[in-house]
């Protein structure tokens, strides 16, 4: 993968939890992509790409801890504290009847933020990611455990300097079918390696993960009015066909596409066919903000 997204300028914006860097490309309704913890806006590049071509594509670095500027020291970098700032995000750049993309715990941040923080959300697209009793999943609770005493995280992740533990079942060896990049997987974890206080805004994400947040989200699904699609891998041993169908048994107005060979990064595994996806839904639902 390249370095950057081609044809996409970098942007920064200053809110109140501190700055936000991120590349945006393309013109019409604006589509804004949410990755999840120990990820960056790389998770994207394909998929946003595709779509930039009829979209206003934004990619933001979200502050949980591959992200390259530090928030306040303040910052609520809790679910809810995030779902927020992308709300506050959204806001600031004024955007309207925009379409949320969330992936991994992204996709927790933004089942929050439909169900918290409505306003100027337009349709949800949601790839494999946290939800229900899953925030996070069984095999990564020892590092929500771990994050609440800085020290303990700080020593949990030192092995991700070895590129053998980047690509281990401990790294993010198990989140695709296919192999991925070193240099890409280099980029995800140097940040929180190499920078206090990048690795302390992670951290307090991390530490806040908690089925509370997923919980509380899914009691309000019936009440989502905004169409939602559900575009969900099926090799993903940690987010299941079985919780997708959940999701959508819940929310009115949901379609639920499953893509054979994709794991839980599916736009690192199905990057196209995540961008078809989204393409179709976007011309076939109509959004109660809009009207249209």
């Amino acid at each position: 993968m390249s370095n950057e997204l081609d044809g996409f300028r970098a942007e920064r914006v200053v809110l109140s939890a501190g700055p936000i860097n991120y590349r945006e490309a393309g013109e019409g309704s604006a589509i804004v992509f949410v990755h999840g913890a120990l990820m960056n806006g790389k998770l994207w590049e394909e998929t946003a790409s595709a779509l930039a071509a009829g979209h206003r594509c934004i990619v933001p670095e979200w502050p949980l801890g591959s992200h390259t500027e530090a928030m306040a020291p303040n910052a609520d970098l809790s679910p809810r504290g995030l779902a927020s700032l992308v709300s506050e995000f959204v806001a600031t750049l004024d955007l309207d009847d925009v379409t949320i993309v969330g992936n991994d715990s992204g996709g927790a941040i933004s089942q929050i933020l439909v169900t918290e923080f409505p306003e100027r959300i337009g349709r949800l697209v949601l790839t494999n990611c946290d939800c229900f009793e899953k925030f996070p999943p069984a095999q990564f609770k020892a590092m929500t455990v771990a994050a609440r005493f800085p020290i303990v995280y700080g020593a949990m992740i030192q092995p991700m300097r070895l590129a053998s533990m980047r690509r281990s079942s401990l790294g993010y060896g198990d989140l695709t079918e296919k192999d991925l990049d070193d240099e890409l997987m280099r980029g995800f974890a140097e940040p929180s390696l190499t920078d206090g206080d990048i690795r302390r805004d992670g951290r307090r994400f991390v530490a806040a993960m908690d089925t509370k947040y997923t919980m509380a989200a899914a009691a309000k699904f019936p009440q989502v009015k905004i169409p939602v699609l559900l575009a969900w891998g099926t090799a993903d041993p940690f987010f299941t066909v079985g919780d997708a169908q959940r999701i959508a048994e819940l929310i009115p107005d949901c379609t639920l596409v499953e893509i054979p060979g994709a794991g839980t990064f599916t736009a690192f595994d199905k990057p196209l066919e995540i961008a078809r996806e989204v393409e179709k839904f976007l011309a076939g639902s109509r959004s109660p903000v809009s009207g249209a």
